[in-house]
């Protein structure tokens, strides 16, 4: 199944239930940018009209076992006269494994305004190295997406580097890209500082923290978006880091924070 089929699986669900499936298995887990955008989708559809989500604070508490119903809950915390905050999580054999706050807010008048910083430079994607799929070395859900590298180093390639990152699409036809299909893009990634071990070891991230620029610029259905992050810090099985996500055209979409551990 694609990514938007699986959204829409959930949408339709009159038991708020979706199942991942073996194609998007992240180890024994599910994909966590996927169920991350399961959990959005079912807290967005509580929001009133006119309020996009403008930050996500999502923590992964446990694997998601693919093959097995998962539940999606999500309940209205407040509702202001410009901002909607919102819980969601994501439950399976009565254990939460995500949980999300989320911001949900309507454009107001500001004499503030500041544009972003322009985006690194980078090679156009088909000029950099695809990162390949490689059964029993690269998790299954790899194969739904192009990743191509631009900055920084491989993973367990013993690198010395601070920024990692490059190009990121869907393989598939998504239909209209919204912030789900962008959260389940940006958590493609691996952690950034796996480039930084000598061989292969487990990761993960434990908290993640994204901010959407709005209104999003538009991204068509196959289009490639830029990600590059920087560690921030590192230490005692933790890692810090930092990334923004442009479009081809250079425009800003959004901003991400993950804490991730890292057992090598």
């Amino acid at each position: 199944m694609t990514f938007a089929e699986l959204l829409a699986d959930l949408s339709s669900s009159s038991t708020n239930e979706v199942t991942v499936p073996a194609s998007w298995a992240q180890g024994r887990a599910g994909y966590g940018g996927l169920v991350a955008a399961l959990v959005y989708e079912g807290m967005r559809a509580k929001v009133l009209e006119g309020r996009p989500v403008r930050s996500l604070a999502i923590t992964f508490v446990g694997p998601v076992a693919p093959g097995e119903p998962m539940q999606v809950e999500a309940q209205v915390l407040r509702e202001g006269k410009a901002v909607t905050q919102m819980f969601g999580k994501a439950t399976q054999n009565g254990q939460v494994m995500c949980i999300i706050q989320g911001s949900f807010g309507a454009s107001r008048e500001s004499e503030v305004k500041v544009p972003a910083e322009p985006a690194p430079q980078a090679r156009p994607p088909h000029d950099c190295v695809e990162m390949p799929y490689i059964e029993g070395l690269n998790p299954v859900f790899i194969k739904n997406f192009s990743v191509r590298w631009a900055f920084g180093d491989l993973p367990f390639t013993n690198s010395s580097k601070r920024e990692m990152g490059g190009w990121m699409s869907f393989r598939n036809d998504e239909g209209t890209i919204a912030e789900a299909h962008i959260l389940g893009l940006v958590d493609v990634w691996p952690p950034a500082v796996l480039p930084h071990l000598k061989q292969r070891a487990p990761a993960s991230s434990l908290t993640w923290t994204i901010e959407f620029v709005q209104p999003q610029p538009a991204v068509g259905n196959t289009d490639y978006l830029l990600y590059r992050a920087e560690i921030e810090h590192a230490r005692d099985g933790y890692g810090h880091a930092s990334a923004m996500v442009w479009t081809e055209r250079g425009d800003l979409v959004a901003i991400s924070r993950q804490t991730v551990t890292v057992f090598g």
